[in-house]
């Protein structure tokens, strides 16, 4: 397969997994450079990360394991290459992670499922009390645009929207070099009752409850 960059505004939306690979080794080699937190007595050793793969949850996995040795256990829903598309990037960065921390000799296993679900849970705690034991620390970095709500059903939708007024502004098209401007209208109250739905911390809630009555 050739793999050619598609941009949509400042999104690519192609992933190489040769580039993927690269910017997880580029990431451990920074750590590492850094020195080792191993020692230090306040060090995770036991880490979930919800939302694994990429952004803060990528470097903060890498972190974990690199800087402090520790065994980690990721979550994230990517979605894997077919025969006419690449995987998205997350699904290479954390085959990348993988093989990078297990060439270490640490412990690092991906769960590939729906982070908000209940059966993503029970899946989670079953590894770590079978795995790990328990946790001392837990990372959440979800940056999912939808949650379909475990208990209702619902699928709720997230905007970004300004809240009161209407908000004009600069954007850029990185593909083409242009700046151009662009009208964002006011969220409605349907709108910020989802956007909270997805990102105002029940999921989290969920999770830590989850966690607790585990024992983990």
């Amino acid at each position: 397969m050739i793999i050619k960059p598609r941009i949509r505004g400042f999104i690519c939306t192609t992933a190489h997994p040769g580039g993927c690979s690269a910017h997880v080794h580029e990431q451990v080699n920074t750590v590492q450079s850094m020195g080792s937190l191993s020692s230090n007595s306040s060090a995770p050793k036991r880490v979930p990360i919800l939302g694994c793969s990429g952004g803060y949850g990528l470097a903060s996995r890498i972190t974990a394991a690199f800087a402090c040795h520790a065994s980690t256990l990721g979550v994230s829903f990517e979605k894997p290459p077919t025969s006419s598309k690449t995987a998205t990037a997350g699904w290479y960065n954390n085959r990348a992670f993988e093989d990078a921390a297990i060439s270490e000799g640490l412990y690092a296993k991906t769960i590939e499922a729906d982070a908000f679900a209940d059966e993503t849970r029970d899946s989670v705690i079953e590894t770590i009390k079978t795995d790990m034991g328990s946790i001392d620390m837990l990372i959440y970095s979800l940056a999912s645009p939808v949650r379909e709500h475990p208990r209702t059903g619902n699928v709720h939708r997230s905007v970004i929207k300004p809240l009161g007024d209407a908000l004009n502004m600069k954007s850029v098209n990185v593909d083409k070099g242009e700046v151009f401007e662009i009208n964002l209208d006011a969220e409605s109250e349907e709108e910020t009752l989802n956007t909270v739905a997805v990102m105002g911390g029940e999921d989290w809630e969920f999770w830590i409850d989850a966690l607790q009555k585990a024992d983990v």
